[in-house]
């Protein structure tokens, strides 16, 4: 980043900011925290790498025992970091517009990619935007997940009650992924849970972000090879039990083999697994600021932009039969930390930024409501501060 954009973003407010907001989401500091950009980019990479890794698990068991472990926790690092920067009061104007213009019109237009290349290099599609396209379920659970906190926050014990409807969800077949319903239920403790940490001022009140002890690192590398360890030896009892299934929260557990009544208590043991490695990741997340940092901003881009990249690998059958696997999956590894580099940068970005960031004014009664152009936020929560593409006009020019 140039000097001019390191000093913008430890000026810019939002959501990687400290210290902490209010219940209302007011900033009460401008001091923009590298650690939450990291931590964003660190699962963004994770997602690439375990959608790259997906077609080696069919021939090689560490390659499905890494991919069991990814799963085990990325996404619901993503739902609490997601969570921890949302706002539970009453949505303004602005807000609720955010909603359309970050999450719905994104998900219309990269339907609508989707339905084009199947039908380009398929040969047939089915448009539905009640069935979200491989990764687009995320946009409408972050669409889900904003418009129901503010009632989560009225009740009592909100993360119990998250606990409750994620478990019995699993238990109706009504519940698919229609609009990607079971995942967002699945997923919503995590959610919740992040916003929970920010209400009550966790993460700053026990000073989490300061200097990690050596014992705190220790422990975290000991939970990701215990974890590692296990995925490993067990494989072929994981295999058998379809634990990708139960790793997605996207079936109904009779759907995946889970008939028996106590079949909630394996989601309610994963919801606990996932806790910990997510402890153990957000540990092993460098707190300083780093030349990769601020790509920490731009994770819809990726998370966006890279099925597209990954589809004719994965469709062509190129990733089957990649033997050794000590030679490949580094390949991929490696691959998939590029791939998500990439896809990050300010090339791409203005390729792409109609497409992932829509301002359509025309959609509005009050245009104004479409946000400005130059400052925008990530649908995790990020805000961003304006690009340094050219100076600022003073405010008579920009209603010219």
């Amino acid at each position: 980043m140039t000097d001019s954009q390191n000093a913008a973003a430890a000026a810019a407010s939002g959501s990687p900011a400290s210290p902490a907001t209010g219940g209302v989401g007011t900033p009460r500091a401008k001091r923009r925290v590298p650690f939450w950009d990291n931590a964003r980019f660190a699962c963004i990479t994770l997602v690439v790498l375990g959608h790259a890794l997906q077609r080696l698990t069919y021939d090689s068991d560490i390659a499905l025992g890494l991919y069991f472990v990814i799963y085990a926790f990325h996404m619901p690092a993503f739902a609490l970091i997601s969570g921890y920067f949302s706002r539970s009061d009453s949505p303004n104007r602005r807000q609720m517009a955010r909603v359309i213009t970050d999450i719905l019109v994104p998900y219309v237009i990269f339907e609508a990619l989707w339905t084009l290349t199947k039908w380009l290099v398929e040969g047939q599609a089915n448009p539905n935007l009640t069935q979200p396209s491989w990764t687009l379920w995320f946009l409408l659970a972050l669409g889900i997940f904003r418009l129901v906190l503010p009632y989560l926050a009225l009740l009592r014990w909100p993360l119990a009650w998250t606990i409750v409807i994620s478990i019995g969800a699993g238990y109706l077949p009504n519940i698919d992924s229609t609009l990607s319903l079971s995942r967002t239920m699945g997923l919503l403790p995590f959610f919740t849970l992040g916003w929970w940490l920010r209400e009550h001022d966790v993460v700053d009140r026990l000073r989490l972000l300061d200097r990690r002890p050596w014992w705190v690192f220790a422990g975290a590398v000991g939970a990701f090879a215990v974890a590692g360890w296990v995925a490993w030896f067990f494989i072929d009892d994981w295999r058998e039990m379809n634990l990708g299934g139960w790793l997605f929260y996207d079936e109904n557990y009779s759907s995946i083999g889970g008939t028996q009544w106590w079949a909630g208590g394996v989601r309610l043991a994963l919801i606990a697994i996932a806790l910990v490695l997510v402890t153990a990741f957000l540990a092993l997340v460098p707190r300083g600021t780093h030349w990769w940092t601020h790509f920490g901003q731009y994770t819809m881009y990726v998370y966006l932009l890279h099925s597209f990249v990954l589809y004719p690998f994965r469709e062509s059958g190129v990733l089957r039969d990649l033997e050794p696997t000590w030679l490949w999956l580094p390949i991929v590894i490696v691959a998939s930390v590029l791939i998500a580099l990439g896809l990050a940068t300010r090339p791409v970005r203005w390729v792409f930024r109609p497409f992932v960031e829509p301002r359509p004014a025309w959609l509005f009664a009050d245009p104004h409501l479409a946000g400005r152009e130059g400052r925008r936020s990530d649908p995790t929560g990020s805000r961003r501060p304006r690009e340094a593409r050219r100076p600022a006009r003073q405010p008579d020019e920009r209603r010219r």
